[in-house]
């Protein structure tokens, strides 16, 4: 949703899919910023001492997907707080 249909929910008064759309495009750059830390965490860590590699490697896929589980939690409930 672009900003300009943002503007246009709040100014006809329908706050609340507003608020929806706002919070699903936060929940998406949360999810963009959380991975790209987890990601530069890893490969700092690999730099480090590559012979854990493998150890790292799966935990960064793990804790990847959790945060985008989590994201895409927070997208559906924006996108339902528009549509409700």
């Amino acid at each position: 949703m672009s900003l300009m249909n943002t503007i246009m929910l709040i100014a006809s008064g329908s706050t609340g899919a507003a608020g929806g759309a706002i919070g699903a495009g936060i929940a998406a750059l949360g999810a963009g910023v959380g991975i790209g830390q987890i990601g530069k965490g890893a490969v700092e860590s690999i730099a480090r001492q590559p012979e854990a590699m493998g150890d790292i490697r799966a935990n960064m896929i793990l804790m990847a997907a959790l945060v985008e589980g989590v994201a895409l939690f927070g997208v559906i409930v924006g996108l339902l707080a528009i549509v409700l």
